[in-house]
């Protein structure tokens, strides 16, 4: 079920932002060489590194806000509507009853899983799914204040 998730993320996200570069006008190589921002990073690392250092039902517990949280906001915001067709767009894929079943699912099945742990092991998913809840507020708070680094680094040539 989540090799399928990733490889439709991978699918209607792609679609969806390469729309939105076409329609600002960035080039493939605009985006890559633009750094990801401090919250970014931080959340995809502690995403990754509980996925290659936790058991499974830690890393499904990680990585049910990624999901539950866009359908809230999602869904919160459809109500609302949007002038912006680019941001309406945004909103139509987060919002939609397709992506609700897809949260059913993984709401479902993270339920199943912990349904079949201990207590110690509830309660470690516990602390994961509250962290990237945190990490989920604290990036679309970054989105909004535009975070960057607070500085640029500038490495010298490596003179071999």
């Amino acid at each position: 079920m989540l090799t399928e998730h990733a490889a439709g993320a991978l699918r209607v996200e792609r679609t969806l932002h390469e729309g939105f570069f076409r329609e600002f006008e960035l080039t493939a190589e605009a985006v890559l060489a633009t750094p990801l921002a401090p919250t970014t990073l931080a959340y995809t690392h502690y995403l990754l590194a509980v996925a290659y250092g936790a058991p499974f039902h830690e890393a499904l517990a990680a990585l049910l806000p990624c999901y539950w949280i866009y359908w809230e906001v999602g869904k919160e915001l459809a109500r609302a509507g949007s002038p912006n067709p680019l941001y309406a767009r945004w909103i139509g894929t987060y919002g939609s009853a397709e992506f609700g079943a897809v949260v059913g699912a993984v709401l479902e099945a993270t339920n199943e899983v912990a349904s079949q742990v201990g207590d110690a092991e509830r309660a470690a998913m516990r602390r994961h799914f509250r962290t990237t809840s945190r990490y989920e507020w604290m990036f679309w708070d970054m989105g909004d204040r535009c975070e960057q680094w607070p500085f640029e680094v500038s490495i010298a040539p490596d003179r071999g």
